[in-house]
């Protein structure tokens, strides 16, 4: 499977980035499934490029948006990278997954809203602005908490699945 790393990387990249292009729920993408996955199995320091690559490519596309909130948007997701690093490299279970899942998602939803607010133009900088902003986007979070426990089971699912696949067919082919 490490010969084909690098390509499936791309294409989980050009994936990431196309799911944003086509119709889908509010917020239901594989991005934050991409940090996690990107956190658990990539060695590489510049890990959190892979989720921001396929935002970017996406953001080429649909169009950039505020700055300020644009960038909470982007750091929510290399966050994800590293929930992914120091909970699922070592070790994934089904718990550690939904659980880094929940977490990324939660974490997203406090640093993107808060990014939103900080950029000031839909609430005031104010306490009440910033709880209203986070008011506001409470019923965002389901879509991303659902997305990310989806594409969660998808990428880690294939790509385990593909590790056992390609160690059968060596042993099949030793035999």
């Amino acid at each position: 499977m490490l010969k084909y790393k690098n390509t499936f990387i791309f294409v989980l990249i050009l994936a990431a980035a196309f799911s944003r292009l086509i119709p889908h729920p509010l917020n239901f993408t594989p991005v934050g499934a991409l940090g996690l996955f990107a956190g658990a199995y990539m060695l590489n320091k510049r890990v959190w490029l892979l989720p921001l690559s396929a935002l970017l490519l996406s953001d080429f596309i649909i169009g950039f948006y505020e700055p300020v909130a644009m960038l909470f948007v982007y750091l929510g997701f290399a966050l994800s990278v590293l929930i992914g690093r120091y909970a699922l490299s070592e070790k994934r279970t089904a718990v550690r997954l939904g659980g880094a899942a929940a977490v990324s998602a939660t974490l997203f939803f406090i640093v993107s809203n808060f990014g939103t607010w900080l950029a000031g133009a839909l609430y005031p900088l104010t306490l009440s602005g910033l709880i209203e902003c986070y008011v506001m986007a409470i019923p965002f979070y389901p879509n991303t908490l659902i997305g990310d426990l989806f594409y969660v089971v998808v990428l880690f699912g294939i790509f385990e699945g593909l590790q056992v696949w390609v160690q059968n067919r060596k042993v099949a082919q030793t035999i």
